[in-house]
């Protein structure tokens, strides 16, 4: 069995000061296996649960629930299946990424896994926390990608798992230390990712609720005291359509520049509702000639701006335009600016073109198979719907906007922990 000493990590708990050792990591574990051959035909609606590769994720167990997979006791015999247990590790082979391993939780019930997840189970003298942590970092993922092999489907060798180089301290104390430190870390991780999704779940869920259904005119949700009904118009009557340059990426620059260009590709990744210009980083144009023959189509605040096609169901997507002071900003590549001819309330439009009942209009008007697409004449004749009253629409777009800055601050505090975990891990494992 392999042991070479292999010196210390650069962040280390205090009291513990002997050299690491290097062991293969099928050499960690009492047990170390694959699991079943299960086929649809073998499968039951209770019984056995069958653990699959999609329950992997990168040091979480996801139970996915609803999408349980069980076989019966009679076919566990008859195939004389491997049980496995809360406390092993379990490792797909499979994307993505392949390699991936959690420690399996209590679940209440018996449970094997499928033939393309290897069950590790560890010895008294090594902890799962921690080896599932090193099963995480960048050095064990790049072996495993230099390991894949296969067709459509690459996967990495249960021998070639096996044989991976695993640094670990000689003390189980310090493992046990080290683990639970990122188990803590991860729970902390996992919480804020929750949070982040509900927020996201709940603005979806008012999108729908405070906007009108097509064909009604009043919303199903509706701040105290306002009553009357939603105005409902044609696009093309409320909106003049503006025109945009054809300027694509390579005629852009992330250098400075005299203006700046929204092109539809920053619509569909990486803008909100509402783009505030003074916050948000937009491409420039560089040409001077181009900027002078279109400074008549430049934008203002309260513009939308429209991504009329895209690849999937992002296409329609909006933006509109608030923060502008003295920048010039122009409309882009497969964009489609337009201006209201009355006064809204900030936010309003861009929450509004966002929601479930104006883009499920957009998708009856859109054209083509692969790349779908609308076009300006369609879009005018689509309807809109609006309060008469201002306060009404400020209220709308103010409670929306604070739910977007609640979901931007979890955002930020889960990519702080997410990058501070990484950089924990290549201090703390050699």
């Amino acid at each position: 069995m392999n042991k070479e000493k292999i010196g210390i990590p650069k962040l280390r708990f205090p009291g513990f000061t002997g050299a690491w050792e290097q062991r293969k990591l099928v050499s960690l574990f009492s047990k170390f296996t694959d699991g079943d051959w299960i086929e649809s035909k073998d499968q039951a609606n209770t019984g056995i649960r069958l653990i699959q590769t999609g329950n992997i994720g990168i040091t979480e167990f996801i139970n996915k629930f609803g999408n349980e997979k069980w076989i019966s006791e009679e076919t566990f015999k008859k195939l004389n299946c491997e049980e496995i247990f809360p406390g092993d590790i379990i490792i797909s082979r499979l994307p993505d990424p392949a390699g991936r391993a959690c420690i399996l939780p209590k679940l209440d019930t018996r449970m094997i896994t499928a033939v393309d997840c290897t069950i590790a189970r560890t010895s008294r003298e090594t902890s799962a926390e921690f080896i599932v942590q090193y099963l995480s970092t960048q050095t064990y993922f790049k072996y495993v990608q230099s390991c894949l092999a296969g067709g459509t489907r690459q996967r990495i060798s249960r021998k070639n798992l096996a044989n991976f180089n695993v640094s670990i301290p000689t003390e189980i104390n310090e493992q046990k230390q080290i683990g639970f430190f990122f188990k803590q870390l991860d729970t902390l991780i996992a919480l804020h990712q929750r949070k982040l999704e509900h927020l996201k779940q709940q603005k979806n869920g008012l999108l729908q609720k405070m906007f009108p259904k097509n064909g009604e005119s009043v919303p199903d949700v509706r701040f105290p005291g306002f009553t009357d009904p939603w105005e409902q118009r044609k696009l093309g009557e409320v909106f003049s359509i503006l025109k945009n340059n054809t300027l694509s990426r390579a005629n852009l620059s992330d250098e400075h520049g005299a203006a700046q260009d929204i092109h539809y590709g920053d619509i569909l990744t990486k803008f909100n509702e509402t783009l505030d210009i003074s916050t948000t980083v937009v491409p420039y144009i560089q040409n001077e000639e181009v900027i002078e023959k279109t400074k008549a189509t430049l934008l203002k605040n309260g513009d939308i701006v429209l991504a009329d096609t895209a690849e999937d169901e992002t296409a329609g997507k909006c933006t509109e335009i608030v923060g502008l002071v003295n920048q010039k900003v122009f409309a882009g590549l497969h964009t489609i600016p337009f201006r209201p001819n009355q006064s809204f309330s900030k936010g309003f439009l861009g929450f509004y073109m966002n929601s479930i009942a104006f883009r499920d209009q957009l998708k009856s008007l859109m054209q083509g198979i692969k790349v779908l697409s609308i076009s300006k004449k369609a879009l005018k004749e689509t309807v809109i719907s609006f309060p008469h009253d201002l306060r009404e629409q400020e209220k709308i777009g103010q409670h929306l906007s604070n739910i977007d800055t609640l979901i931007a601050l979890y955002q930020r505090k889960l990519e702080h922990l997410e990058l501070l975990k990484k950089g924990l891990l290549q201090q703390m494992f050699v």
